[in-house]
């Protein structure tokens, strides 16, 4: 099973991708965020295989996130 985090600010888009994700046979949607804050935090706890980020969002940009998210010692490789 993939384990797939979603991020975006318009809670709307991240249902509509949800459903599509959910849709799929071998795909887990196992959190969701708002922002690269709690996306970070999210990703953290759940550690998917799959993030799918938004750039632009308030509090922290998606770009920013995920060189934070890099930084961690668990980080993956590539």
């Amino acid at each position: 099973m993939i384990r797939v985090v979603l991020v975006d600010d318009q809670a709307l888009f991240r249902a509509g991708i949800r459903m599509l994700v959910s849709s799929q046979p071998d795909m887990d949607v196992v959190g969701e965020a708002g922002d690269g804050r709690e996306a970070i935090e999210v990703v953290t706890r759940t550690q998917p295989d799959v993030v799918l980020m938004d750039i632009r969002m308030p509090v922290m940009d998606g770009l920013t996130a995920t060189a934070e998210l890099l930084k961690q010692p668990e980080a993956p490789a590539s």
